[in-house]
């Protein structure tokens, strides 16, 4: 029998998981999170979202044109909009139609027949208080502040709890308009700033004004937002891989000589972004940095900042090397989102690592790209202690339910050991590159991008997967040295994981490919000493050193 002498962890904390079995769901979930039969027989194809927004009653009023390709016959639509927010009027052609509520669903039942292939147009007309968001952009909702000057500072974040939190839509991430107009007025002088390009800057007699914004490109509805104050505008042109890129700052008045200094990192994030990812996806709609009173959001072509324009993220190093310092993590880490998020998007969200994991590592990637490999790969490893390892990192399907916040950092040190394994710099970058012209604006499965990673890789990765994000625990490397040679095997870990490891043996590196059996390693000479390489994230389990 083989003893334990010596327990070394790369990273400590695993616990158990939480599993479906210990959640409560509700209809309300379901409706939310699923492809109802109200939703599956449209296809949506824009949207024109207008809204006046008043700040002395902190609420909105406006409506939404849906524009929607019908796939298959139905007359009953699902609409999304959540308490206290209603919806008013629903009209086609003029007609109003009839609806029912339920919670935060609303049901049209539509008087015209819906023939297969048609588009129509659907006007949903609303009004009310939108949810207060008391902590953005974790709280969802509708930030109702002031600047130092006293005036009206309004903004939305609302990933998660949903854009019906303050605005109708069909509120589920697989499908998105292939373009919107987003029309927002205000009170003057106040301007608001949104997604895509402004089409047009109205006037009006009664001290309001209508900013009209334009996306060209699809659209994810929590990437939607709405942004009010005193605002002042400046920009560049970044030259990038698809030519000129169009690049927009909006901030508020006083902020403007900082913004000018602190924004340069744009074009430093885009370069960098655009070496490993490929080029920005929404050139047509330009790049945007926003001003908000809260820490910073990936809304499309429309990036929110809120980190007091200094480096770090609110002033602290997360990966604690020193190397978090050296940049604006929101401004690195939101506009890294504009490629994975924005463009490519998680179909369910449950599959919101794919959002999350990659731009957790494009930090890693960021750092690698300006000051080299090693310091990359000791930030990512830094980020370990942020892991909790408390439920897995895919959520539930259909209920709207997210996994583990550890689809952040053990997703990024997930994504850092597979980079380990390829063992090949150039193929990881034409993967990473590949998955951002394979899945260019679309939705996407959780399995679509682990085959494709798979497939360009030349590797079955499925326990891989399986052990990282569906799974809590942290595979574990047992070995044991006796008489001079190793036997060795992966515990606490998933059926079928077989992940090849690298180790360093008497200071020599070695691959060596574990199974969940013993297998048995002797040199010419005697092993007296095994490290692993610490860019893989697991645990090791020293049993006997005799």
């Amino acid at each position: 029998m083989i003893k334990a002498s010596r327990i070394v962890w790369i990273f400590l904390l695993v616990s158990v998981g939480v599993s479906a079995q210990d959640q409560v769901f509700t209809r309300q979930d379901t409706l939310r999170g699923s492809i109802t039969p109200e939703r599956a027989w449209w296809d949506l194809t824009y949207y024109h979202l207008s809204i006046k927004v008043n700040p002395s009653d902190s609420s909105f009023a406006g409506s939404n044109l849906f524009g929607y390709q019908v796939t298959e016959p139905g007359q009953m639509m699902q609409i999304d909009l959540q308490p206290p927010m209603k919806i008013t009027r629903i009209s086609q052609n003029g007609i109003d139609q009839e609806f029912i509520n339920d919670g935060n669903a609303w049901f049209v039942k539509l008087k015209e027949a819906q023939e297969q292939g048609e588009v129509r147009y659907l006007l949903v007309e609303f009004s009310g208080n939108p949810k207060i968001a008391e902590r953005p952009p974790w709280d969802g909702g509708v930030s109702w502040e002031r600047d130092r000057n006293g005036n009206p500072f309004v903004t939305t974040a609302n990933q998660g709890d949903g854009a019906s939190l303050w605005w109708p839509c069909k509120d589920h991430s697989y499908d998105e308009p292939d373009s919107m107009l987003i029309s927002i007025t205000v009170p003057d002088p106040l301007m608001n700033v949104s997604n895509g390009r402004l089409r047009k800057h109205e006037h009006h007699n009664n001290g309001t004004n209508t900013s009209h914004w334009f996306v060209s490109n699809p659209i994810n509805n929590y990437g939607v937002n709405i942004n009010v104050g005193d605002y002042i505008h400046f920009g560049d042109i970044y030259e990038g891989e698809k030519g000129k890129l169009d690049c927009d700052y909006w901030v508020l008045r006083y902020n403007e000589e900082k913004a000018k200094e602190h924004f340069k990192q744009a074009h430093l994030t885009l370069e960098a972004f655009e070496y490993w990812f490929g080029p920005y996806p929404f050139y047509e709609d330009s790049y945007k940095l926003v001003e908000v009173s809260y820490p910073g959001m990936e809304h499309q072509s429309s990036v929110t900042y809120g980190n007091g324009f200094k480096n770090g993220y609110g002033g602290r190093d997360v990966s604690r090397t020193g190397y978090g310092m050296k940049f604006d993590f929101i401004i690195v880490h939101e506009s890294g989102h504009e490629w994975f998020a924005n463009s490519i998007t998680n179909w369910d969200v449950a599959d919101m690592w794919i959002h999350e994991s990659f731009i957790a590592y494009s930090e890693n990637l960021f750092v690698d790209y300006f000051w080299g490999k090693e310091a990359s790969a000791a930030y990512c490893r830094g980020t370990r202690l942020n892991i909790s390892n408390d439920r897995p990192i895919i959520g539930i399907y259909n209920v709207n339910y997210e996994g583990s916040g550890d689809m952040y950092a053990k997703g990024a040190n997930m994504l850092h050991t597979l980079r380990q394994i390829i063992d090949n710099d150039q193929q990881w970058r034409l993967i990473l590159r590949g998955l951002n012209e394979e899945f260019y604006h679309q939705t996407v499965t959780t399995e679509q991008i682990e085959n494709y990673i798979s497939e360009k890789a030349g590797l079955d990765l499925q326990a891989f997967f399986n052990q990282y994000l569906r799974d809590t625990r942290i595979p574990t490397f047992e070995y044991a040295l006796i008489d001079g040679k190793m036997r060795y095997r992966w515990g606490n870990c998933v059926k079928g994981f077989n992940m090849k490891l690298k180790v360093y043996i008497n200071g020599q590196p070695r691959w060596i490919e574990p199974l969940q059996r013993w297998r048995k390693l002797s040199l010419d000479e005697p092993i007296q000493k095994v490290d692993i390489d610490p860019d893989f994230y697991v645990a090791v389990f020293l049993l006997s050193e005799v």
